[in-house]
């Protein structure tokens, strides 16, 4: 026989083996297992799984358990100086402590019968007297200041500004409100009542009962900005000019007065357009305290060593962690956001393992990384980065998975896809393979949409692959993209497609089995934006 031939038979015989050995472990990979991890992974008793919470600690531990239960070795070091699979790290917030209002021998409570505009912070119960200044406004043709002494005074004022009962705003002499009233107008009232020397401001709003309530709840979200976490100690910068946006109930208690007499105080002036002041009336006594908070959170690593090539190393990652508990106690289980991509690296970690036990394992070594804080900023990715248990020069790809679980409307009609970012932006060769393996043993449509870097959404910047790419990284992000129940209640295991799941996790396995299976490692030979 030719020897050109037999050479190409024996090879053809040899890849053909080496595709029917991967395909033996993808076929582990199952919508069933999948679905048996994620009722957990998200299940109510995790409690959203919010960074460094408790729920999050405990999916922490259901994975560590099962990486060990694999033969997966733990590479981090705790702080005895043992071996762990927990990667520690810490986060940094500042949060409101206590925080309170007492007026007219009642103590109200912050977030429920008042929220703040502003920052501001108290080292202990500070009390100073009350004044009613109006409506809180200085102008040329309406001045609420005009006989008021303010120094020093808590100073009380109506939300919005005085029109008459046409509907005719004072200020402008006009249908159309001033810059007195809108929601950026607190600023404007707190800085004229700072700059005339009052302590604090107490604006009442114009929402009563039920209504008030509701602003209340949407005004602590928007409040968790301020209460950001960061991976460096926050440093705030009080200016102290803060609004405490009272209910007309306080703002009464406020004034030793009740609401009628109140509201009768704003029609009164509404209907004359001439300022009504009064003061001082009484004390009121609050206290704001703004504290620091460490956060302990890890990432979870589970290493499967290589064969002759086991210095370099495919990482494979996903997020643990979701955004926990909405302020009206509603659990956001996560279960596509990454609950998906998590039970994945567990599907992925088992068939690899089974391969490796079988005597098949990977030429490179692989590493199966579980971060946190993805949700608030990609924290445990960029810790990771900076503190890498391997090297970073010897890690060949990062393989990132989040939120495969779900269809998005552009695909309702057809779910076997799922949108591939990032593949060609440093590795012309990791595109190739990605292709390749979809190909031969997948078969779903590769949507590149997002990968254009005139994307709008920019998911390419969005999750932990990222941190990696800026290390120059070759990285895949896998994704099927944004549903109605992106970051909501109802993000859970009901709705999860585990049959169109199965494939793309396959797809991951048959990329990385390539990966770390080829003769030449893949080379950095692009960088595209």
């Amino acid at each position: 026989m030719n020897k050109y031939l037999l050479g190409g038979l024996l090879l053809s015989a040899t890849l053909g083996q080496a595709q029917d050995t991967a395909t033996k472990y993808a076929e582990t990979i199952t919508p069933t297992d999948l679905k048996k991890h994620l009722v957990i992974i998200a299940s109510d008793s995790l409690e959203g799984r919010d960074t460094g919470s408790e729920g999050q600690k405990k999916a922490a531990d259901y994975v560590s358990k099962h990486f060990k239960m694999y033969g997966l070795a733990p590479i981090a070091t705790d702080s005895a100086g043992a071996k762990s699979y927990y990667q520690h790290y810490d986060l940094y917030q500042k949060t409101w402590g206590d925080v309170y209002v007492k007026a007219d021998g009642r103590k109200f409570a912050f977030n429920e019968d008042f929220y703040l505009n502003g920052l501001l912070s108290t080292d202990s119960e500070v009390s100073a007297p009350t004044v009613f200044a109006g409506y809180g406004i200085e102008a040329a043709p309406y001045n609420d200041y005009a006989d008021l002494d303010v120094t020093g005074k808590a100073v009380v004022i109506l939300e919005g500004e005085p029109k008459d009962r046409s509907g005719k705003y004072y200020i402008n002499d006009s249908d159309q409100a001033s810059s007195w009233s809108g929601p950026q107008s607190w600023q404007k009232k707190a800085a004229t009542a700072i700059a005339k020397g009052a302590k604090y401001v107490f604006m009442v709003s114009e929402k009563d009962g039920k209504e008030f309530e509701q602003l209340v709840k949407q005004r602590a979200i928007m409040a968790r900005r301020m209460n950001r976490m960061s991976m460096k100690p926050v440093q705030e910068s009080l200016s102290n000019m803060a609004v405490f946006t009272v209910s007309p109930e306080v703002g009464a208690a406020l004034l030793r007065t009740s609401p009628k007499k109140l509201k009768g105080l704003q029609e009164d002036i509404d209907k004359k357009g001439i300022p009504v002041t009064r003061g001082p009336i009484g004390t009121v006594s609050l206290k704001v305290e703004r504290k620091s908070e460490t956060i302990g959170t890890e990432n979870v690593a589970g290493f499967l060593e290589g064969t002759d090539k086991k210095d370099e190393v495919v990482v494979i990652s996903a997020h643990l962690d979701h955004i926990g508990i909405s302020s009206d106690g509603q659990i956001n289980n996560g279960a596509d956001d990454d609950g998906s991509g998590t039970v994945s690296l567990l599907e992925l970690a088992e068939a690899f393992s089974q391969a490796k036990a079988d005597g098949n394992g990977p030429r490179r070594s692989i590493l199966f990384l579980n971060v946190t804080g993805e949700e608030k900023g990609l924290f445990g990715s960029a810790y990771y980065s900076e503190n890498p248990l391997l090297p970073l020069e010897n890690t060949v790809a990062d393989l990132n998975i989040d939120m495969i679980g779900r269809v998005d409307k552009e695909h309702a009609e057809d779910p076997k896809y799922v949108y591939i970012i990032g593949s060609d932006k440093l590795s012309s060769e990791l595109h190739a393979i990605s292709e390749a393996a979809n190909e031969a043993h997948v078969g779903y449509k590769l949507d590149y949409t997002f990968n254009d870097p005139k994307d709008p959404n920019r998911f390419y910047y969005r999750s932990d692959h990222y941190n990696f790419a800026k290390k120059g990284i070759p990285v895949i992000f896998y994704f099927t993209g944004v549903h109605e129940d992106y970051h909501r209640p109802g993000d859970d295991v009901e709705k999860i497609m585990f049959d169109k799941q199965a494939p793309i996790v396959k797809l991951v396995f048959y990329t990385a089995w390539e990966l770390a299976n080829r003769e030449e490692r893949i080379k950095v030979d692009s960088n595209k934006e």
